[in-house]
């Protein structure tokens, strides 16, 4: 597939552009439309996700860089080349959590309240985000013999989609995600649910691919996803030992 969408005049605009771009609007609609379900400052919202969007994007472009430094070495301009693909969903993941949380204290909300709302959006627009991969022929999969392999540029034969079986696997995450985002009573719920069952789709799907990101002999996303999946399931359980239930959750207002 064309990686250019169109273009302006001399201008190259590229799907990936296009879809990232297209993820992060509705992402930002979902995020107000779950604040305004349980009743939260929009507008503090947008404060935080005006803090944490373009910090997610450096943090996932950052990550990606200095894994695969050997593709920027010799021409260190490409680092801002953001549209050929490149952006590390763990980068962004740390950094935003790392934004969210300064926002938090700046703007005197619940962390977790912001979490619930924010990461549903972040699952569709991964979901989404996905697909750049694809119109730029990267995340792919080993060799397969299954019907619905694809070809890539590398050679003739068929490849796992591996972007096709992520974005499946975070769309259904969307849904699960929103059914249960009203009838949880506790904030935080949500957040730990997504880290947790995001990763565990991440670690097997990553197996499959061949173009993953390394650290030592080891594919730095299952490391990554073992220790957000570890780490959520202890805040889930240790906050729903502590934190005692709100039986009207919707309608609350942030602090």
């Amino acid at each position: 597939m064309n990686p250019i969408a169109f273009t302006i005049g001399s201008w190259p605009i590229y799907w990936y552009g296009i879809l990232i771009s297209s993820a992060l609007l509705l992402g930002i609609f979902v995020a107000q439309h779950l604040a305004k379900i349980r009743g939260y400052d929009v507008d503090k919202l947008w404060s935080v996700l005006l803090l944490t969007i373009p910090l997610a994007i450096i943090g996932a472009r950052l990550y990606y860089v200095i894994f695969r430094w050997d593709l920027y070495a010799d021409d260190p301009a490409k680092i801002i080349q953001v549209w050929h693909g490149g952006l590390a969903v763990h980068g962004g993941i740390l950094f935003g959590l790392l934004a969210i949380l300064i926002g938090a204290k700046i703007w005197k909300v619940d962390f977790f309240a912001m979490l619930d709302c924010i990461t549903p959006a972040l699952a569709l627009g991964q979901a989404i985000g996905r697909w750049g991969n694809f119109c730029n022929g990267e995340a792919y999969g080993g060799v397969t013999s299954l019907p619905w392999g694809i070809h890539v540029a590398a050679d003739d034969a068929l490849h796992h989609p591996t972007f096709l079986y992520e974005s499946i696997w975070d769309l259904l995450l969307f849904f699960l995600l929103i059914f249960l985002f009203k009838r949880q009573k506790r904030t935080g719920n949500i957040a730990c649910l997504y880290f947790m069952i995001y990763s565990v789709g991440r670690f097997f799907i990553e197996a499959l691919r061949t173009d993953s990101l390394m650290i030592g002999p080891l594919k730095q996303a299952q490391v990554i996803s073992v220790c957000l999946f570890l780490c959520a399931a202890a805040v889930l359980y240790f906050r729903n030992r502590k934190q005692p239930e709100d039986p009207d959750l919707s309608g609350k207002k942030t602090k």
